[in-house]
């Protein structure tokens, strides 16, 4: 039997995870020496002294299954952009969307302590130390969302996985639905429709245009009145139904959608790297430049 002691004090020497330390000291029969060379020699103990480099790249990803009616989003990152035309990695990340639509784990951390349908006898967190030692580089799975829907569920990829975007659609065509997911990868809204904004981010905006408008020498009961007529502009930037639709900005996405007897429930756009310190590149415009 293994001490946890003797468990604690290899992982603190190798960096390498409890499960993987247990193994080993239980192979070896405690012996710390041997153990350590174990984990040196299945890319372990190497994989988790990786574990600490930024990892910015990667790739988003998502699934939807046979029937329609649910898909994931997935964002996992390596630390370049080589790693991300990797076929190791993709295939990786796509079983891990697809473990995400079967398993409907509640987060990363449930995900990551599953079973691995992809890989027998492990879990995903041990699949993915695996991925870790061989292609040689950090990997993180850092985020994903999971729809249900009685209508369809849609995807849409951009630029070999810089983007990603799923739309839960209650009614209308996998057509107006793609249409909806580059709009949606082209034009970054935030919420659906305006009843979805915190009445706090309303409240701020509000209180900035008021300010921007009595700045421009306007008396403030006529700034109030003006700022009613500019929060608009607001909603039309975040929400996607005010949106100008990108394919023919005369229409409003609102308007497409009642055409097209269509209806988004929820939406996810992932955008690999977002948030993380990294060089800036503008997907959106891509998108944009894409569709005219």
């Amino acid at each position: 039997m293994v001490s946890a002691n003797l468990v604690k004090e290899l992982r603190e020497k190798t960096g390498a995870g409890m499960m993987d330390c247990k193994k080993v000291l239980t192979e070896t029969d405690g012996d710390m020496e041997k153990a350590m060379d174990l984990l040196r020699e299945r890319g372990i103990a190497k994989a988790a002294k990786k574990s600490g480099r930024v990892a910015a790249e990667g790739l988003v990803e998502a699934y939807i299954s046979d029937d329609g009616k649910t898909g994931a989003v997935v964002e996992i990152n390596s630390e370049t952009d080589f790693v991300a035309k990797n076929e190791e990695f993709k295939t990786f990340v796509m079983n891990v969307a697809k473990q995400v639509v079967n398993k409907n784990p509640k987060d990363v951390e449930e995900l990551l302590a599953s079973p691995a349908e992809f890989e027998e006898g492990k879990t995903v967190q041990e699949a993915l130390v695996g991925k870790i030692a061989t292609i040689g580089e950090n990997l993180s799975i850092r985020r994903f969302a999971r729809f249900e829907s009685t209508g369809l569920v849609a995807k849409y990829i951009h630029g070999d996985g810089k983007i990603a975007v799923l739309v839960n659609m209650v009614k209308g065509t996998e057509e107006i639905a793609k249409d909806v997911c580059m709009q949606i990868a082209a034009a970054r809204p935030e919420f659906v429709k305006q009843d979805e904004v915190p009445q706090e981010r309303v409240s701020k905006e509000m209180e900035i245009l008021k300010v921007q408008t009595m700045n421009e020498g306007k008396p403030e009961a006529i700034a109030e009145k003006i700022v009613q007529g500019r929060i608009g502009k607001f909603y039309e930037e975040i929400c996607l139904v005010d949106q100008a639709f990108v394919k023919d900005p005369s229409k409003k996405v609102k308007d497409v959608l009642k055409e097209n007897d269509a209806d988004v429930v929820e939406f996810a756009r992932f955008e690999k790297g977002e948030g993380i310190e990294k060089k800036e590149e503008n997907f959106a415009e891509e998108v944009m430049n894409q569709l005219k």
